[in-house]
């Protein structure tokens, strides 16, 4: 995402520890913060660039597999450092 600050200081997560909390603009412009799904399990991926081989494969496979994991109840994310346009055209095409 453009608007993200590349700056951030990079904080490790282990498995099982509580994240940190976040707020970026999704693909629409609309701010989404980890706060807002407090009690949910939430899958947070990132990846390098929309529309690139691997980057496809993995969101993909998120899509196809989706329904088994909302079952649960929890929500998936990917960031990326791609700004909102980029974002709707890889979402118009897959």
């Amino acid at each position: 995402m453009k608007d993200v600050d590349r700056t951030m200081s990079k904080q490790e997560v282990e498995a099982g520890e509580k994240a940190p909390d976040w707020s970026l603009p999704d693909q629409d412009g609309k701010t989404v913060s980890l706060k807002s799904f407090k009690g949910k399990q939430v899958v947070l991926y990132f990846y390098p660039k929309d529309d690139t081989p691997g980057c496809t494969k993995e969101a993909c496979d998120f899509r196809d597999n989706i329904a088994p994991i909302k079952k649960t109840g929890a929500v998936v994310f990917g960031v990326s450092f791609d700004g909102q346009a980029a974002h709707q055209k890889f979402i118009a095409k897959y």
